[in-house]
């Protein structure tokens, strides 16, 4: 029997992209979708976004750390940040309920184990090690560790936006699908570094378990990024803007 699931993360209020990736896995003839979180933070279209998925037969979606930043954020933080003020004052009371009672981890098909980060974090890498300015795959011993115990066949993450497989020694599969609406983006915590994809395409990911064990495919879907980019552009976010025209940062 072959199970096909297509994995998503990351959307970022990018409407743009996940109409494109949604219309293509259609095709792939998948038998569900399960999303990895961050679907609703950005300058783009928070509340499109929300009800675009809200049409779909998405089987789980769990929280990110930036959905999580929506729900929890206080006054000081919708002055601080104007984005995030935008992206509450876009999306209303519902979207916002519906963020704050996502599970952060969840089990599907028995075997497979989602969460953003990390199993126990939301905003650790769990494939990535940052510490050198730029992302390198962490040891197996440091993956196994910030797994912590979790023993599902396969994991899947989310969090990087960098599409990746890891095959541990002990069988274990981890998959990041990289992310549907932004393929670069930069950050100075811990350290100064940037997460760049070099292109500007939407990315998921098809999960297939058969006879043989698990396939993987990796999927970059052309979408119009340049009405996305400038849609940011017009929120005063050159940034999000090149990164997403661009899959690079500088």
């Amino acid at each position: 029997m072959s199970t096909r699931l297509a994995i998503i993360a990351d959307i970022h209020a990018n409407v743009w992209a996940l109409d494109a990736v949604l219309a293509h896995l259609k095709v792939r003839e998948v038998d569900g979708i399960v999303n990895l979180g961050d679907s609703l933070y950005g300058p783009l279209k928070p509340h499109a976004t929300y009800e675009r998925l809200m049409k779909e037969d998405v089987l789980v979606t769990i929280q990110g750390n930036q959905d999580r930043l929506i729900y929890e954020a206080s006054e000081g933080d919708l002055a601080a940040i104007p984005t995030l003020a935008y992206v509450i004052r876009d999306l209303g009371g519902e979207p916002i309920h519906w963020l704050s009672e996502l599970p952060r981890t969840a089990v599907v098909e028995e075997d497979i184990f989602l969460c953003h980060g990390t199993p126990g974090s939301d905003t650790i890498y769990l494939l990535e090690d940052v510490m050198d300015g730029l992302p390198e795959v962490r040891s197996e011993g440091a993956i196994r560790e910030l797994l912590q115990g979790v023993r599902s066949p396969v994991v899947l993450c989310g969090h990087t936006h960098i599409p990746r497989v890891v095959e541990l020694s002990n069988g274990q599969l981890v998959v990041n699908p990289g992310s549907v609406g932004v393929p670069a983006y930069d950050d100075v915590d811990p350290v100064r570094y940037r997460m760049q994809n070099f292109s500007p395409h939407a990315c998921y990911a098809i999960l297939e378990k058969n006879d043989t064990g698990w396939n993987v495919s990796m999927e970059r879907v052309a979408y119009n990024h340049q009405a996305a980019a400038e849609y940011a552009r017009t929120r005063g976010r050159d940034d999000w803007a090149q990164g997403i025209a661009t899959g690079r940062m500088g």
